[in-house]
């Protein structure tokens, strides 16, 4: 393995000559940021238990008790939020910020669902397990911020055609909503690189991205403490955490392009 210092001019310079370069973010960023894991040593459902694998059809089928559970406050989703409302964005956040401003990335897909790419400024995003603040119509797709939807009534309803509303998130068995599953397949269908940071990509649909990159020839940048399935296959392979490795890549990207 190359050191780190020549990996991370390598991922600027696949950066700089990237025709359409997307980023693909996982839990490892969240960590960063003081965000538990859901599971694994001090996983969320690690203490909790996980959640049922038939999540989506339970909502369908009695959706005034999942938003009573959901809303319980003694409930496991208790922990979630509280360690949501306290965290901030990390320097990989920020990293990715620059080199969206920067015009080199054009859309980053996070499995991530605690909005920090938003508050640090991300305005090319795909949140593709959806977004912990927003509340979603299962209809029509409208989002809205959580605490704008009144709970007064459960199951609220979408104002817009009538249809139940649920957390964005997406639950176990729940398809992908579509607009945001045709935007992740839209943008890897036109990049020609992909940086993947802080996930060992496992989960799909999100996992098949960077297949889809590589398969036509494009370059995969990986950040990632860890050794993942993506490694061998990576053209440029960057070990260490993405809150300290993202910021070295701008900087370094800055030095080969500084009129970015």
């Amino acid at each position: 393995m190359p050191d780190t210092d020549s990996q991370i001019e390598a991922a600027a310079a696949a950066l700089v000559e990237a025709r359409y370069a997307i980023a693909l973010t996982g839990a490892g960023l969240s960590v960063e940021s003081g965000i538990p894991p859901f599971r694994g040593p001090g996983g969320l459902w690690t203490k909790h238990g996980e959640p049922p694998m038939n999540g989506w059809q339970l909502f369908l089928a009695d959706p005034r008790r999942a938003w009573q559970q959901r809303l319980d406050p003694r409930g496991p989703m208790r922990e979630l939020f509280e360690k949501l409302a306290a965290a901030r964005p990390n320097p990989g956040h920020a990293a990715l910020v620059a080199l969206e401003e920067m015009g080199l990335l054009r859309c980053t897909v996070t499995q991530n669902i605690d909005d920090l790419h938003r508050v640090a400024g991300q305005r090319e995003l795909a949140e593709i397990h959806g977004n912990a603040t927003l509340v979603r119509c299962i209809d029509c797709v409208s989002r809205w911020p959580r605490d704008e939807i009144a709970l007064d009534e459960l199951p609220p309803l979408c104002a817009r055609c009538g249809g139940l509303l649920k957390a964005d998130t997406v639950s176990f068995g729940e398809p992908i909503p579509p607009d945001v599953l045709e935007r992740c397949q839209r943008e890897a269908g036109r990049a020609d690189c992909i940086l993947v940071a802080g996930t060992s990509a496992t989960v799909y649909p999100a996992a098949a991205l960077p297949i889809e990159v590589l398969e036509r020839g494009g370059t995969l940048i990986e950040v990632n403490p860890y050794e993942s399935e993506l490694s061998d296959v990576a053209r440029v392979v960057v070990r260490g955490p993405a809150g300290e490795a993202l910021p070295r890549i701008v900087a370094a990207v800055r030095r080969l392009a500084p009129a970015s």
